[in-house]
């Protein structure tokens, strides 16, 4: 599965691109989750770097902690949980008008 296609790429916001909007209010545009572990990851804002890797700014949400930060598509690709099973994007998630403050 390919975690960002090139659709997302032109829709994702820049990085830096909604500080000025609240918190609760960010829209995100991308869910990621490790099928057999315990990580999802939601992005809010991300731009493609010179050598062709994303970094997201997002929610990363675990079972022990919900923490804002920064994240990469290199980071995904290469996260295994306990069965070994790559990170997927929800494919149900697109154009739900989901806001952070839905989430936290």
């Amino acid at each position: 599965m390919k975690l960002v296609t090139k659709a997302m790429e032109a829709k994702m916001p820049k990085l830096y691109s909604t500080e000025n909007i609240p918190q609760e209010e960010k829209q995100i545009f991308a869910k990621f989750f490790m099928p057999d572990g315990n990580f999802t990851w939601y992005a809010i804002e991300g731009q493609k770097e010179e050598n062709g890797d994303i970094t997201f700014f997002g929610l990363v949400d675990s079972v022990h902690d919900r923490e804002l930060g920064y994240f990469t598509l290199s980071q995904l690709q290469q996260a295994r949980g306990a069965l070994r099973l790559p990170v997927e994007r929800d494919l149900h998630f697109d154009n739900k008008n989901i806001r952070l403050g839905d989430i936290i």
